[in-house]
């Protein structure tokens, strides 16, 4: 189901935009953890419900940020509802390749479902930290389930630039993002009846 040099905003990307599944506040969630994109704008707080068998449960999301963010985080919901947290932090360490440039092969990419459409953001390195921002708050989740809820958030600031280049004074605290910033990059963070509420 590989994105075959398709557009960013596919028809699937935009249907979890316009209409996202797992966009809700979860109640009782076993783990909850913040991910920002300072670049970008882009916050979320993801929830996770574990089972009793070990197995994800259910999967939620909440915040706001551009639709290949808002979008990706959704498709990772769907996809990770009934996977052990090992699998799950496969499926997003597969996503990262793909979303990097790093994995191509069609077959392998199929076990990203409908997350694999969005593999054309390979060549869209401002596009790639809003893609794997939900991504990389699942797999530090997952990664530290006891720190879980802990105060300091996932961050898709690596202490490099779009194009992978170090950024010099990576590791200070980031600048806080601005919708002008967003603006500047072309896209607007994307808002839904439901952050209205």
């Amino acid at each position: 189901m590989a994105n075959a040099g398709g557009g960013v905003y596919s028809r699937a990307l935009m249907d979890h935009v316009s209409n996202p599944d797992y966009k809700y506040k979860m109640g009782d969630p076993t783990l909850t953890h913040e991910g920002i994109n300072p670049s970008c704008g882009d916050d979320l707080v993801l929830d996770v419900r574990l089972g009793d068998d070990g197995k994800i449960a259910e999967v939620s999301w909440t915040g706001h940020g551009c639709a290949v963010s808002q979008g990706s985080a959704d498709m990772m919901s769907d996809l990770m509802v009934g996977e052990t947290p090992e699998d799950a932090r496969k499926l997003c360490h597969l996503f990262g390749q793909m979303i990097r440039g790093e994995q191509k092969d069609p077959d392998t990419l199929d076990e990203l479902d409908e997350a694999s459409c969005l593999e054309s953001i390979s060549h869209m390195p401002a596009r790639v930290k809003c893609a794997e921002l939900a991504w990389r708050t699942l797999d530090e989740m997952l990664a530290h389930p006891e720190a879980s809820e802990r105060t300091s958030p996932t961050s898709t600031e690596d202490g490099t630039d779009e194009n992978g280049n170090p950024v010099a004074g990576a590791g200070a605290a980031p600048k806080a993002p601005t919708v002008l910033d967003c603006a500047l990059d072309g896209h607007l963070p994307v808002r839904t009846p439901a952050d209205k509420a």
